[in-house]
């Protein structure tokens, strides 16, 4: 499996795997909490049919790459991200997060610039701010968060089929059909996470402020957001993307969850080739 090394721990290598499907102008994916380059799939086999070349790695901590015991925070994440985008050598390219990695993306551009990137897509993304300060009135209590904390440290296995049989997908709501298999899936994504690199990312994807970050972007940028999100509400997150980032468009899909990857695919699939290739 193809990896890169992006620094080391405890004098071991920190090795981030990644996938590389297609030719052509990359994509590159960022995956959301608690999963693998895997959610990607849906994406990354349309587009790179599409003559794209579709890149996603598993975030460190995550999937098949090294579990850190500390960089378990965004600035980290975006670095290793640099990191992966400079080892590939990609130009033009086109940057889509979904969840936490929308903040990773956006922390990236923060960090590094938009040098070697064309377009940006924010999907179900966390940024500008999960967590309820007294600047942001609108997000989610900190008990929120304490509760996915406490949770994962309690039976995080359970932890997990919890968010993915009832509000990340959606299949809490009246006349919903839950997927097994979408279930399944989320939950072995995130059981091939380490416990304690999945457990810090928890305080990485709520409490992160990317203000400043989206002030940054000067790339045409796409906001997606389900305004059903009952993971990250699309007030606190979309909607308040799209009032910082200049000229970002920002589509709404009426009654969609916070997982569009999976139970919105085809809309998505669409949106994203319209948008790149525009």
């Amino acid at each position: 499996m193809p990896y890169i090394t992006v620094g080391k721990d405890k004098s071991a290598d920190i090795n981030i795997y990644y996938k590389d499907w297609g030719s052509g102008q990359p994509i590159v994916f960022s995956h959301g909490w608690p999963l693998t380059a895997d959610s990607w799939e849906a994406q990354m086999f349309f587009l790179a049919a599409q003559g794209f070349r579709c890149i996603a790695h598993d975030r460190r901590g995550h999937g098949r790459s090294s579990q850190t015991w500390d960089g378990n925070e965004m600035d980290t994440y975006a670095d290793d991200l640099a990191t992966l985008i400079e080892q590939l050598d990609l130009k033009d390219a086109v940057l889509i997060g979904f969840s936490t990695g929308g903040g990773e993306v956006t922390r990236y551009i923060g960090r590094h610039g938009t040098k070697r990137v064309a377009k940006v897509g924010l999907i179900s993304a966390v940024p500008p701010l999960m967590v309820k300060t007294a600047a942001n009135p609108i997000g989610l209590p900190l008990e929120v968060f304490d509760g996915l904390r406490a949770g994962s440290l309690a039976n995080r296995a359970q932890l997990y089929q919890d968010i993915a049989s009832g509000p990340f997908f959606g299949f809490n709501r009246p006349g919903a059909t839950p997927s097994q298999g979408i279930i399944d899936s989320f939950w072995l994504q995130g059981m091939l996470g380490g416990h304690k690199s999945t457990y810090d990312c928890i305080k990485a994807f709520s409490e992160t402020d990317f203000t400043e970050d989206l002030k940054k972007f000067d790339v045409p940028t796409l906001i997606i957001h389900g305004d059903d999100d009952q993971i990250v509400p699309i007030e606190a997150a979309g909607k308040s993307s799209a009032k910082l980032v200049k000229n970002a468009k920002l589509i709404i899909y009426p009654g969609a969850p916070h997982g569009v990857t999976d139970t919105h695919k085809d809309q998505l699939n669409a949106d994203l080739l319209a948008f790149i290739k525009s």
